[in-house]
């Protein structure tokens, strides 16, 4: 795994802290843990940091979430450095995450990459207004709807280069978007429609007598 490091001095902001509605928040993640074991409720803290932030992660927010937890922030840092899933730096509004693993890779992801590259710009790259960046993530867990990225917290599959540029234009455009398939199929069902048990039952199959 690449050295991850946190954004530039110029890019972070002066200050962090909770809102009053996260702070309590974090007060009930912390309180499931025995006196001493706080620390375990450091991923949970950090991931609520981030959406409060805009999706990222800066300086601040590390440093509050170990004063919360009473962590060197040095430890807090390591945690926010090891798992990809915290952003380092800035990141668009419509966070465009494509996954890049095998079975979306065999299944267009290089092509989806193009996409994202050609509309929103290099790999990390904040367009100007804001509004998009992307990024090459590893297993989102949706292999069977692969090629398939996550927006935000949402799900869009069964894409073709196609699809996904039209996905993005609505958003830049304001316009509504359905996640999950972009195809004819219900969430993982098969995309052809039903395979399997389609025949009628075989004779005597629905007969409720019970056994002598």
């Amino acid at each position: 795994m690449s050295v991850r490091r946190l954004a530039p001095a110029e890019q972070q902001p002066d200050a962090f802290a909770f809102t009053a509605e996260n702070a309590a928040w974090a007060q009930t993640q912390i309180a499931k843990y025995p006196e001493g074991r706080q620390a375990s409720a450091v991923i949970a803290l950090l991931w609520r940091a981030q959406e409060q932030a805009g999706g990222w992660l800066p300086q601040k927010a590390i440093e509050h979430v170990a004063e919360l937890l009473a962590m060197p922030p040095i430890r807090v840092l390591e945690v926010a450095t090891f798992y990809t899933m915290f952003n380092l730096e800035p990141v668009g509004q419509h966070f465009v995450q494509v996954c890049g693993t095998t079975p979306c890779m065999l299944r267009g992801a290089e092509a989806l990459k193009k996409v994202c590259h050609d509309k929103i710009g290099h790999e990390r790259h904040v367009t100007a207004d804001g509004k998009f960046s992307w990024a090459e993530v590893e297993c989102l867990g949706a292999c069977v709807n692969a090629p398939m990225v996550q927006i935000g917290a949402d799900y869009y599959e069964d894409l073709t280069p196609e699809t996904l540029a039209k996905l993005l234009d609505n958003l830049a455009a304001g316009r509504p978007v359905k996640p999950g398939p972009q195809v004819e199929r219900q969430f993982s069902a098969p995309a052809g429609g039903l395979t399997t048990l389609t025949g009628d039952p075989a004779p005597g199959a629905d007969d409720k007598t019970p056994a002598e």
